[in-house]
């Protein structure tokens, strides 16, 4: 989960059948299935990047920027928004993520700006200007969270 943020679920399932256990509500047997299911599930989960084709950052943003329900054209259309952004945040000039990026208002809104760029050039159309706006803050949001805490994108 501190490498990807979409995956609270498999966090809070862990925490279920942990709970579950402690509480008396499963058996030995019954805890170490759910157990086994959990990690085939979670092994699975970690090899979905390469099944789609994409980085582990790739598919962060590619699951924070997808909607509910998409056809195929649109997941490819977001696939190459992930790439896209991503690639114009750690390799293109001018530098966007610069040292301390996350400190500062005026490189906080530059990298705002980045971000709802690409992401204007790259989403599907059928993205209404709610979706385009949630989207863009779920992004910038996961984007300040991992920098303020000195992990990805904090440079």
């Amino acid at each position: 989960m501190q490498e990807n943020r979409t995956r609270t679920n498999f966090a809070q399932r862990f925490q279920k059948i942990i709970d579950t256990y402690n509480s008396g509500g499963s058996s030995n047997e019954s805890y170490f299935e759910e157990l086994l299911k959990f990690t085939k599930e979670m092994q699975t989960e970690d090899e979905r990047h390469i099944r789609e084709g994409l980085t582990e950052d790739e598919l962060e943003l590619f699951d924070l920027l997808k909607k509910d329900k998409m056809t195929q054209a649109e997941t490819e259309k977001v696939e190459l928004a992930a790439r896209s952004l991503l690639h114009r945040l750690l390799d293109d000039l001018p530098k966007v993520l610069v040292r301390d990026w996350h400190q500062d208002t005026q490189t906080k809104l530059q990298v705002r700006s980045a971000v709802e760029e690409v992401l204007n050039k790259t989403l599907p159309d059928n993205y209404d200007k709610a979706l385009f706006r949630e989207k863009c803050d779920k992004v910038f949001s996961v984007m300040l969270d991992y920098a303020g805490s000195g992990r990805k994108w904090a440079k």
